[in-house]
């Protein structure tokens, strides 16, 4: 069944709050992973953050009586899903700000774009390279120089922090793009599969995690980092979610996308005022192009007002952003 979208009726006091929230708690997880890797190793605090957000999500699930999905298959492609959407990528940027400024990883995952759209082009076949999506993707990519400074050399634990989180980024890039071919025409909600998805990330790293050593136990973490787990877990990977498919029924699926934009933003001010990091003048810079190539590659500039759009609840779990 589809439900019908109509975000030129709903008035833009009904969805901001709830955009501008979790443009806010996606853009502040980068500050949770820098506090949280600070006693935690990445894999660990990737494991104790999405085991609080699946147990957040199954509870919503059993308020709002909805269920787990039952196809077989779904599950199966849920394995690629959770690795590359969840467990690898949360890991990454996790390793990343053991060397780079929780702020650069902000502006990192905002590449997410960049490698959608190629990958969606040609890979998955479930977009077409067009002239303007060409032009941005051109933009982006000289963004990612920019704010990666290649003229200064490459080489360092900087340097590799910055990689692991484009490299992140990039797992984004490639469980979306998957998500939207082979999941989200399922008949599941968006919910549904989000629980599903953090429950196979949970089993995947509840696996690796020995390797890497004993998890520590979350009653020995100092009050800083347990909260900042709990923040990552339960707000940035649980609620959000319920937020987002909240903005998207208010706004559309388009506006909603949108948050991308804001996400570095309150990364970088989070950043600066909480642990009173700073950057170079070619991060925030390069930044900007990449921000400007994304919503080029979007069709941003020059948009015609939208109709509105008729998506089902199964699609919605495709369009949300990429998250720290």
């Amino acid at each position: 069944m589809k439900v019908e979208i109509t975000p030129d009726r709903a008035p833009v006091r009904s969805w901001l709050p709830g955009f501008v929230a979790l443009a806010a708690i996606w853009g502040s997880s980068f500050l949770f992973i820098k506090i949280g890797v600070t006693e935690l190793h990445p894999v660990h605090l990737t494991l104790y953050r999405v085991a609080t957000g699946a147990l957040t999500l199954l509870v919503v699930l059993a308020v709002l009586r909805d269920r787990l999905p039952r196809d077989p298959r779904v599950w199966a492609h849920m394995l690629v899903v959770a690795a590359f959407g969840v467990a690898v990528p949360f890991t990454l940027f996790g390793y990343g700000e053991q060397r780079v400024e929780s702020m650069l990883a902000g502006i990192w995952n905002a590449t997410t774009p960049l490698i959608v759209l190629p990958l969606a082009v040609l890979v998955f076949r479930t977009e077409r390279l067009t002239a303007r999506r060409a032009i941005g993707l051109g933009l982006g990519f000289v963004g990612v120089l920019v704010v990666l400074g290649v003229w200064e050399g490459v080489g360092g634990a900087h340097f590799v922090g910055q990689l692991m989180c484009f490299g992140a980024a990039a797992c984004y890039g490639l469980a979306i793009p998957y998500q939207k071919k082979f999941v989200a025409g399922s008949a599941y909600s968006g919910l549904s599969l989000s629980a599903a998805q953090l429950l196979v990330a949970t089993a995947q790293l509840a696996l690796v995690a020995p390797f890497v050593g004993t998890p520590p136990s979350p009653i020995g973490l100092s009050p800083r980092v347990a909260v900042s787990v709990l923040a990552l877990g339960a707000l940035g990977t649980g609620l959000a979610f319920v937020i987002n498919m909240r903005n998207i029924r208010l706004a559309g699926a388009s506006t909603a996308s949108t948050v991308t934009y804001l996400i570095p933003v309150f990364a970088v001010l989070v950043g600066a005022v909480v642990l009173g990091e700073r950057m170079n003048w070619h991060q925030p810079v390069g930044a900007f192009v990449v921000l400007v190539g994304v919503a080029v590659a979007q069709g941003l500039f020059g948009r015609r007002r939208p109709r509105p759009e008729a998506v089902t609840p199964a699609v919605r779990a495709a369009e949300p952003a990429a998250q720290g």
